[in-house]
């Protein structure tokens, strides 16, 4: 099996909501790879749980990733990405500690929003179904 590859929470979201191209990326990892994602999706998810239904239901469906802590690494990766691209591109808090989450766990990434990662150095950043088509549609 390859290496499992971390889902960035976008994907994850579009997934619940059954958006076709997030459902079939979704399961074409889970058949291929193997998927993973960072505690910092986790926690983004759980932020967007309504009621304890909704946690419930949430808690469940991610057993089935693998969850990566954040250690030391990731944590100091994350702030050297923040001091070199939070000015220049707009890197935000949270994908800068999922993006070195991936990048410390030499584990491919994959995102709906490639723009959000495609600059940084040495992040294995999978291309998403059809983001070209997306991204035109949003410009």
């Amino acid at each position: 099996m390859m290496k499992r590859t971390v889902l960035d929470t976008d994907i994850l979201i579009d997934a619940a909501k059954g958006i076709d191209t997030a459902v079939q990326c979704l399961f074409s990892l889970e058949k291929n790879t193997g998927v993973a994602i960072s505690i910092i999706t986790y926690m983004e998810l759980v932020v967007g749980c309504r009621n304890k239904t909704e946690l419930r239901s949430l808690d469940l469906f991610l057993k089935k990733f693998k969850v990566l802590p954040l250690d030391n690494s990731a944590c100091g990766t994350a702030l050297r990405l923040l001091k070199q691209y939070r000015l220049s591109h707009g890197l935000m808090i949270p994908d800068a500690l999922i993006g070195a989450t991936a990048l410390t766990s030499d584990l491919p990434f994959i995102s709906k929003n490639q723009k959000d990662f495609r600059f940084i150095p040495g992040l294995n950043l999978l291309p998403y179904p059809d983001s070209k088509k997306e991204e035109e549609i949003r410009t």
